[in-house]
């Protein structure tokens, strides 16, 4: 049974993953890095499919084993953060969430470009 829940779970973020691939408002990477957890647990052939995809898996290598996160890879990010900060400004009138919501994301920002680019 746990199993079961292990590979539901890697089913589910990996389909996000893919949809990420197609739609440009949806992140991928994010998604396949915790396909890829999930599978490690549960589904062994998915996870190694996920490690030797010729385009996904040198990333998912790369941030388990130096925490990389590629330059183009933080500007997409960025962009899509940016723009979501956007619509929520735009798009809510619910006021806590407009100013708790940015500062939280900018956070993240500043996580995300401390990162490594390349193996040290």
């Amino acid at each position: 049974m746990k199993q079961l829940g292990w590979r539901l779970l890697a089913a589910v973020f990996v389909a996000l993953g893919l949809v990420g691939a197609v739609l440009p408002v949806m992140p991928t990477t994010v998604f396949l890095l915790l396909g890829a957890w999930a599978a490690g647990h549960g589904w062994p052939g998915l996870h190694d499919w996920l490690l030797g995809h010729p385009r996904y898996g040198p990333v998912i290598v790369q941030w388990r084993s130096h925490g990389i996160v590629p330059r183009r890879a933080k500007w997409l990010a960025t962009g899509s953060i940016l723009v979501s900060i956007v619509i929520l400004c735009v798009g809510t009138d619910v006021a806590w969430l407009k100013w708790s919501i940015p500062p939280l994301l900018g956070l993240l920002l500043i996580w995300l470009w401390r990162r490594p680019e390349k193996p040290a």
